[in-house]
């Protein structure tokens, strides 16, 4: 099969375990393929953990999960050097944490507080780790996927700007209608069904015959990289970027809603993820319905909202809508 046929057969094997989130799911395939880092919001229950473990199990890959909570240390997440000691002597031994698999999945990671937050800096940006003043390196198929409960407070360090901006797309998950309710009820059901037959036996090998290889993930990653972007729509995403920078100019709500404008690492999400939805819709030009249909994922994180837009109830995707109303294509 060829790099879009195993692509698209990834994404229809994680939709067959997560329903009503094909966005979602979309979301996370994009992630991965741009080589980026995702940061997935949520009500507790609405299938977060389930769509990364998911993603992780129909695709060829060592997969990691931390859970964070107030008294984790970096050196849970990174690893550390223990001493060892054999028939030669002792030494110091690198021992990788958790950190060190394809796909990380950091759950709840604004329960941990600052300094293990910080220990993810180096691992989403540089790829590597630095222990005892020795680096090591990260495999070369590398996601951090980062879950957070946006209700409770309590007990929570939340994220700052420079943190949420390392992440490519702050993906929100909301409630699925009531149809995909019912179907919900009905896989969970068949799930609890098949392991109670399978209850009590052992060495049972699970085969998994449709796992995606990692060398599909990279092939795709080279077709992307040959997508065509013309002039006009680098232009017209650096012409999103730029009018978060200066709002007032563009609009008198924008003026009175956005404080903070987006970073050049949001132009170059904007670029990275219209390609990969370019390739995955199966075109080989990005077009201006590319880039619509990811901006509020890359720009939401990054926009920093005034107290104004809090007042008027006006969230971080109501600003974006006003934003691509108002930013014509050049």
């Amino acid at each position: 099969m060829s790099a879009r046929e195993q692509i698209a057969q990834l994404e229809g094997n994680i939709g067959q375990a997560i329903i009503g989130q094909r966005d979602v799911i979309r979301r996370l395939v994009i992630g991965l393929l741009a080589n980026g880092n995702l940061l997935v919001e949520g009500l507790p229950g609405l299938a977060k953990t389930r769509a990364i473990k998911s993603m992780a199990k129909n695709l060829e890959a060592d997969f990691s999960r931390i859970q964070f909570t107030p008294d984790l240390l970096p050196a849970d997440v990174t690893g550390t050097d223990v001493l060892s000691k054999d028939a030669s002597g002792s030494e110091f031994r690198f021992h990788p944490g958790p950190i060190f698999a394809n796909l990380v999945l950091a759950d709840e990671i604004n329960r941990a507080p600052a300094k293990v937050q910080s220990a993810l800096l180096e691992a989403m940006e540089e790829r590597q780790v630095t222990v005892a003043g020795k680096t090591h390196k990260l495999p070369a198929l590398f996601m951090v996927m980062a879950t957070q409960n946006p209700i409770e407070q309590e007990g929570t360090y939340p994220l700052p700007e420079a943190q949420m901006d390392r992440f490519l797309m702050h993906v929100l998950i909301t409630y699925p209608p009531v149809t995909d309710e019912v179907d919900v009820i009905n896989l969970v059901r068949g799930e609890e069904v098949l392991a109670a037959e399978s209850a009590g036996e052992t060495d049972i090998t699970v085969e998994r015959p449709n796992v995606i290889p990692q060398q599909a993930i990279f092939d795709a990653r080279r077709e992307i990289a040959t997508i065509h972007v013309s002039d006009a729509m680098v232009r017209y995403m650096a012409d999103l970027v730029d009018a978060t920078r200066r709002p007032g100019e563009i609009s008198d709500s924008l003026g009175r809603w956005i404080d903070i404008g987006v970073s050049p690492r949001g132009s170059i999400a904007l670029d990275k993820c219209s390609r990969t939805n370019a390739w995955l819709e199966g075109r080989d030009y990005v077009d201006p319905q590319d880039i619509q249909a990811i901006a509020h994922d890359v720009l939401r994180h990054r926009l920093g909202l005034t107290f104004e837009a809090q007042g008027e109830g006006i969230s971080a995707n109501g600003a974006i809508d006003e934003l691509l109303r108002n930013v014509a294509l050049p």
